[in-house]
């Protein structure tokens, strides 16, 4: 069995963060071969269900760069990987010492995220709460209401360059916290940072994924820092031509870019679809 694991933003998606045509068609004639593929993401779950469920995707799912495997068909998480209070309290100073909002995400019952805040500062931080206010699966409350046993999974934040970049060398003297960080979507002078535990990552969820399905060969796609782990435990690893070029550079080949169907393009020839 091959099993084949898809970055979303930069990689199966494309510069509209939707599945072209060309790529849903691709996914349905791989369901039809019988082709196992998943996807190993740093969005959260309820920010890629809708886009999942309409492509065919069944398998485990792999969330916020593997901090969260979620099985459908359970309809509940299989693993989760938490952030304890010496290390929320080190990311908490280290935001805030830059002013800017830390937002803390948890798991709550029945498999709903909560997202806990100190307030906004800037109409970004406004809009951005915004959007998870009015999603029916997220709880969005003040950071006073965080329970002392929270179940923890990630703090993000959002800021000018430099405010990350002091945050990331913050957070670097914690030997068990991990941090990912890129261009925001909210404007190019923007940049989001994602922190959780250092133990979870897309490459170690995606080799317990491999040995619960009993799976023979990995073949995974992505283009930036948080796909490199996977990479360097897969059978095959494919960047498209938008990939950073640390991870071209440990590809087994680059291909076409993500806004011209380039996974799309390789999975048709790579599998004679």
């Amino acid at each position: 069995m091959e099993l084949v694991v898809f970055d979303l933003d930069g990689t199966l998606l494309n510069g509209n963060s939707v599945v072209s045509p060309r790529t849903a068609e691709t996914l349905r004639l791989l369901t039809e071969r019988g082709i196992a593929y998943t996807v190993a993401t740093g969005r959260m779950r309820q920010g890629s269900r809708e886009l999942l469920a309409a492509h065919g995707f069944q398998l485990p799912q792999i969330f916020k760069n593997g901090v969260m495997t979620w099985c459908p068909r359970a309809g509940d998480y299989s693993h989760v990987s938490l952030l304890t209070p010496d290390e929320i309290l080190h990311v908490m100073h280290a935001v805030d010492a830059q002013g800017i909002t830390p937002f803390v995400f948890t798991l709550e019952p029945e498999g709903r995220q909560g997202l806990y805040h100190s307030g906004t500062r800037n109409a970004v931080e406004e809009r951005l709460l915004g959007y998870f206010t009015g999603h029916a699966e997220v709880v969005v409350r003040p950071v006073g209401d965080l329970p002392a046993n929270a179940a923890i999974t990630n703090i993000s934040a959002l800021g000018a360059a430099a405010q990350v970049a002091a945050i990331e060398r913050l957070v670097a003297a914690e030997p068990h916290l991990v941090a990912f960080a890129g261009t925001a979507m909210e404007g190019e002078h923007l940049v989001w940072i994602d922190i959780h535990h250092g133990e979870a990552s897309k490459g170690a969820a995606v080799a317990r994924l491999r040995e619960e399905l009993g799976a023979t060969r990995v073949i995974c796609f992505g283009d930036g820092d948080n796909d490199l782990s996977m990479f360097l435990m897969a059978d095959e690893c494919y960047a498209p031509d938008n990939a950073k070029p640390e991870i071209k550079a440990v590809a087994t080949a680059v291909i076409g870019h993500h806004n011209e169907d380039g996974v799309a393009e390789f999975l048709r020839a790579r599998f004679n679809l």
